[in-house]
């Protein structure tokens, strides 16, 4: 993730201001300001799937002030919906606003944000091969149709190539919407999706886009390289899957209603899994329409993968946290691209560059400062020299800045959060970044020396020489403050220096051209297409699987240990906690065959809303369903969720799970407890015999601790097969303030708590100077 990517993500806290125009109608609101708002009704009476178009709409007009009810001159809808929501997105004055707002039949009214946008060596990282594995047992997704609501795909790129595939399934009724576009077997489907323009081709303007879809379901390219560096055959995680692409963001920014009508047609067309790296602040669900609209695809049998923010390394910095999507966080892989630097006092550290035309011999080093501060923006005397500048804005700004002064490298300083983490950013001159504990050594050699000098040089790509997975300092963190009885992320998976198909931009030369076709990117961005495309590994194999059957598979068989059988660790190379990993790495191979999983249902998931304390009227928001908290109402401890969460105070918990037997028919197994001694915990009955397939057996968990010795624990525990271990991750003790109050993060017992400052600051003069220098290498969220 370079420095741009961190810079957007962290303007994601703030929501911004949604686009005003000035009214031009004649309604009797006119020379009054004008915003877009997505309206939620709910269904007309005596509602009918196969209700028209037409008739819909005039319904929808019902709402409306007078004037624009109906007018025939004045175009009242952007989009309409009826998949995700039962709703209209339309410009309003406040006066318009109150009026709809008054209205019996109106649950709730969005205000829609104008917002900016949040491999090669990955398949094998992950196990992923072709003489074998899962790639062989689940077909590589075949018959899988990959929906990806981004800034859309260069179709021309040679990783959407269809050969080899077989025709989209029997259930696809999407379409090509452009005349512009063309599909084959592998694109069955684009449609754009900005400002209501559906006729336009979803052109990839950003690249974030086809980055993403490749990474999900790309077909296999040979020699794929970022300026020749991670050389390999790239190929996403389902190479056979189809994909549709709905355009939701352009360049810069996305609107909450193109995501919702993008999600619209996604589920009307018929996609099998939605890949999204989006999100925004945690908010309560009936607030947050993209957790509605996912509500609505899960009751579809649709699984939505989408990314968990990239605001890390702070405590309760989460983006999507509802428990029907899955919540994905970002990990490294065990590639570097090496860029060594050598200090003039011998000292020598392993920094990263994708872009490596030359080694530079020693030249002098210099580190710019203004009042004591380093400063890489106005330079002087620095031609042909080794520019030593702090990682606090994007790198491609930075190294066009100290190109353009003449210098001949660049090192860029890792920063404190940052930790451990380093980039392989494409740039525009010699380059090394260096993690935090590395540029602390270069600074301190600077400040003491004088005549300080370094050299830079390139040593190539190298595989399995370090720890991985690391968990990325930018990855958000629990525990969830939308429902903190539910531990997330859920999962993490790669998301640094991924390599992916990027659009062809052309160059100075056929070469520059070439290279350009892939990219080097970074965030939980990256990481959610990761799943999405294992999500529809497991799908192939297992097309009669729900989502939260899917989602169990890949929890409860993710791995806490890394390549050197070690505990995953995080930034700071501390033991990384289960609101860093959820439950842990995922493995695509033990996904497909979990033996047994954890399932749950949509009236499940109504009785979990209502026992958040959510009234008739919100949960209708989320489910669309009327007097729903009549029923029944569960804790969040007692959705049949593959982790379990509880506030420390509690001082016990006692809770059931039923599991569904997916393994072999015959099967016994036994549980395994891995607790602190604070905790006194046991599960009941200790031993599960299934005699056939699609069995259900429910068990007993116990939980109990003093609360004046114990604010925080982490454990697991594991129901063992001869064939399968079954991991329930991790019933985790939370100290109930830290669920409200950020600055605290959990790591596993006896490793103490530890606090990060927020950096998020003042980086508004900088993004608008990003924009005007026109950087493509951005990784893409939006806040809602």
């Amino acid at each position: 993730m370079d420095m741009h990517t961190l810079l957007l993500s962290f303007l994601f806290v703030s929501v911004l201001h949604a686009h005003t125009t000035i009214s031009t109608g004649t309604e009797n609101f006119d020379a009054s300001t004008v915003d877009t708002y997505i309206v939620h009704v709910r269904p007309p009476p005596n509602f009918s799937v196969d209700m028209s178009s037409i008739k819909l709409e005039k319904w929808y007009r019902s709402f409306l002030p007078p004037r624009m009810a109906s007018s025939n001159t004045h175009q009242a809808f952007i989009y309409t919906y009826k998949t995700t929501i039962f709703g209209f997105a339309v410009d309003l004055t406040e006066a318009g606003k109150e009026y709809v707002m008054k209205n019996d039949g109106v649950l709730k009214v969005y205000k829609d944000n104008l917002l900016p946008l949040l491999t090669t060596h990955t398949p094998d990282f992950l196990g992923l091969r072709l003489s074998g594995g899962s790639w062989k047992k689940a077909g590589m997704g075949e018959g899988v149709i990959i929906g990806v609501l981004d800034t859309g795909i260069d179709f021309t790129h040679t990783s959407f190539d269809d050969d080899g595939m077989q025709e989209p399934p029997a259930k696809w009724r999407g379409s090509c919407k452009s005349s512009l576009m063309k599909c084959n077997k592998k694109l069955i489907g684009g449609s754009s999706f900005i400002r209501g323009h559906k006729s336009a081709p979803p052109t990839d303007d950003s690249g974030h886009g086809t980055h993403t879809a490749s990474t999900a379901a790309g077909g296999f390219v040979d020699s794929a390289s970022v300026f020749g560096n991670g050389n390999g055959t790239a190929a996403g995680m389902a190479p056979r899957a189809h994909l549709a692409i709905y355009k939701v963001c352009s360049e810069k920014n996305c609107r909450v209603s193109d995501i919702l009508a993008g999600m619209e047609a996604a589920i009307a067309d018929g996609v099998d899994i939605m890949s999204m790296s989006l999100g925004g602040p945690a908010r309560p669900f009936y607030n947050d329409i993209i957790a509605t609209a996912s509500f609505s695809a899960m009751r579809k049998g649709i699984f939505v993968s989408l990314a968990a923010g990239n605001s890390g390394p702070s405590s309760s910095t989460l983006s999507n946290e509802a428990p029907w999507v899955l919540t994905v966080g970002a990990s490294t892989i065990d590639r570097q691209m090496e860029a060594l630097v050598k200090l003039g006092d011998g000292h020598l550290f392993v920094g990263e560059s994708a872009y490596q035309p030359h080694n530079l011999d020693p030249l002098q080093l210099v580190y710019p400062q203004v009042s004591g501060v380093n400063y890489c923006f106005l330079l002087k005397d620095v031609a042909g020299k080794i520019v030593a500048c702090e990682h606090t804005t994007s790198a491609d700004i930075i190294g066009g800045v100290v190109k353009n002064a003449g210098a001949s490298g660049l090192i860029l300083l890792g920063q404190e959060d940052s930790g451990h983490t380093t980039f392989a950013d494409p740039n525009v001159l010699p380059v090394s970044y260096v993690d935090f504990p590395d540029a602390a050594v270069i600074r301190q050699y600077i400040n003491s020396s004088n005549n300080p000098t370094a050299s830079i040089i390139f040593n190539g790509t190298s595989l399995g020489k370090t720890q991985a997975p690391v968990v990325a300092f930018f990855s958000s963190r629990g525990p969830s403050t939308a429902s903190p009885g539910i531990l997330k992320p859920d999962i993490i998976g790669p998301g640094v220096n991924v390599i992916a198909a990027w659009p062809f931009t052309g160059g100075q030369d056929a070469n520059d051209a070439k290279h350009k076709t892939f990219n080097c990117l970074s965030g939980t961005s990256m990481s959610t297409p990761h799943l999405s495309g294992i999500a529809a590994l497991v799908k192939g194999t297992h097309p009669d699987w729900s989502v939260a059957a899917i989602k169990s598979a890949i929890m409860t068989t993710a791995y806490v240990v890394d390549n050197q059988k070690k505990p995953i660790l995080d930034e700071r190379f501390n033991t990384a906690g289960h609101f860093a990993i959820g439950a842990g790495h995922v493995s695509p191979s033990e996904a497909i065959d979990p033996g047994l999983i954890y399932d749950t249902n949509e009236a499940q998931y109504i009785s979990y809303l209502c026992g958040l304390g959510y009234t008739d009227v919100q949960v209708e928001i989320i489910a669309n369903q009327k007097d729903a908290c009549k029923g029944s109402k569960i804790t969040e401890a007692e959705l049949n969720y593959p982790s379990v969460a509880v506030r420390a105070s509690a001082g016990k918990l006692v809770v059931n799970r039923t599991v569904t037997n997916v393994g072999e028919a015959n099967s016994s197994y036994t549980v395994e407890i891995d607790m602190p001694r604070e905790v006194k915990a046991s599960v009941s009955p200790t031993k599960l015999e299934f005699t056939k397939m699609k069995e259900k057996k429910t068990f007993s968990l116990s939980l109990s601790w003093d609360i004046s010795k114990t604010n925080h624990a982490e454990g697991s525990f594991k129901w063992v097969s001869e064939k399968h271990v079954v991991v329930t991750e991790k019933p985790g003790l939370q100290n109930k303030e830290c669920n409200r109050v950020r600055g605290c993060f959990f790591h596993r017992a006896g490793s103490g708590v530890h606090g990060y400052k927020d950096s998020k600051v003042q980086l508004q003069d900088k993004l608008q100077l990003s924009r005007i220098l026109g950087t493509v290498n951005e990784n893409i969220d939006i806040n809602l």
